[in-house]
């Protein structure tokens, strides 16, 4: 710690532990994390980075429990070593298929004489619109509110110093699988770290990718993980729609292992350098020689046989994303696009594959927020959400929900206790 303090010293800075934000990404086949340092004109500088192999969780569920906790470990040394701090606490995301969302209305009674409207009145609207009707295997993550009515009065985004006697709200509400969220709770416990929140990995992504235009006027956030795809729908600002597609870019993998007959390591290989989102650009006669790749292969076969292949996933994954934009009618009808992210995103021609089945605009995220240091690493869509984290934390939960939200933090306390209890 004091070796990072002391640089940023040197530096004209004036840093405290405080300053410092780590972000963990627990992914089904990776974990990352990054540490940032919050400067004081606001911007972000990333000053470490950390990433281990995992393979202790299916589809964002956890199935062992000891190869996660080395996993965050490994990871959170490696942001350590490189930043020189040590790392005691993190945001953390959870995403996976046992994410689900809806969209729920509160309503209160403003409780001012004057009928003026205060923040215990926004308080009490959101944890109206909070109270859904859940499982009792299911907790709420997050509940974010997109518009106010004022008696009547629709599409308020700050209603507080208004006028009125009843107060709505439309939120859109995120859930999790209880037993999920505890088990990944308790990884990160047990390997020795405290939680400051716990985000949906859609929104610390948007954080980093989306700008104000884009979530004003409408777009899809589309996180093409290992195993799952994530997409996060915004308008007019907020969050309008989330969703878990169980289909991610090891599908792709498996398809080129099973196609080619060889090994999912060189079919991952085969993905990353030759997987063409579309047919229609290959060249005829085109072909790949996969001794180069794994000399123990002697077999040349055609790039547009793999495209084929890859193709095919590609368009069931934006089908799906299709599908989920028919539930709030917005396919077509997203004027900024949709934005990809996630290990997935890597592959060449994905954007046009996306344009082709979605017919919107497609394109690759890109950084929208001021950050300096290690842009270089965070660049790489691997760690979108990581990075997002940070931003999502020094820009503060209040003003991404625009006024109040109901996190995981507060879940959080209670999981610590549980855990406390429990192992006592």
């Amino acid at each position: 710690m004091e070796k990072s303090r002391k640089r940023f010293k040197q530096n004209g800075g004036k840093l405290t532990k405080q300053d410092f934000i780590a972000g963990l990404d627990i992914g089904t086949s990776k974990v990352a994390t990054v540490v940032g340092a919050r400067k004081e004109d606001g911007s972000i500088d990333i000053i470490g980075t950390g990433i281990a192999p995992s393979s202790g969780l299916r589809k964002g569920m956890i199935v062992d429990l000891e190869e996660t906790i080395t996993a965050i470990s490994e990871s959170v040394e490696q942001a350590e070593r490189v930043s020189g701090i040590a790392i005691d606490s993190v945001y953390a995301s959870v995403g996976g298929s046992h994410i689900d969302s809806q969209n729920s209305k509160g309503v209160i009674a403003v409780s001012r004489a004057d009928g003026e409207i205060c923040e215990e009145d926004i308080s009490r609207v959101i944890e109206a619109a909070h109270a859904v009707s859940m499982p009792t295997n299911r907790e709420v993550i997050h509940t974010i509110p997109r518009i106010y009515t004022v008696d009547g009065q629709e599409n308020i985004k700050d209603p507080i110093g208004m006028t009125g006697i009843r107060l709505e709200v439309d939120a859109h509400v995120i859930s999790v699988s209880s037993p999920c969220i505890k088990n990944i709770t308790k990884c990160i416990y047990q390997a020795g770290l405290n939680i400051n929140e716990i985000i949906f990995s859609g929104l610390a992504s948007s954080s980093l990718l989306l700008n104000k235009q884009q979530k004003e006027i409408g777009v899809v956030l589309a996180d093409i993980g290992w195993a799952t795809t994530t997409i996060a729908v915004f308008e007019e600002g907020d969050i309008m729609h989330s969703a878990v597609i169980p289909i991610g870019s090891m599908h792709i993998t498996n398809d080129i292992a099973i196609g080619l007959k060889t090994s999912v390591e060189t079919a991952e290989i085969i993905k990353l350098r030759y997987g063409a989102g579309s047919v229609e650009d290959i060249k005829k006669d085109e072909k790949i020689d996969l001794a180069k790749i794994d000399k123990n292969e002697n077999q040349k076969i055609e790039k547009s046989y793999l495209a084929e292949i890859v193709e095919e996933r590609l368009k069931e994954i934006f089908e799906l994303i299709q599908e989920e934009l028919k539930k709030i009618k917005r396919e077509g009808n997203l004027p900024a696009g949709i934005i990809l992210t996630g290990g997935g995103s890597k592959m060449p021609d994905i954007d046009k594959a996306a344009k082709k089945y979605l017919e919107i605009p497609a394109s690759i995220g890109k950084i929208q927020e001021e950050i300096s240091g290690l842009v270089d690493r965070v660049e790489d869509p691997v760690y979108s959400c990581s990075a997002g984290l940070i931003v999502w934390a020094a820009k503060g939960s209040v003003e991404n929900f625009s006024k109040t939200s109901f996190s995981a933090k507060d879940l959080g306390g209670k999981i610590k206790d549980f855990f406390k209890n429990f192992s006592s």
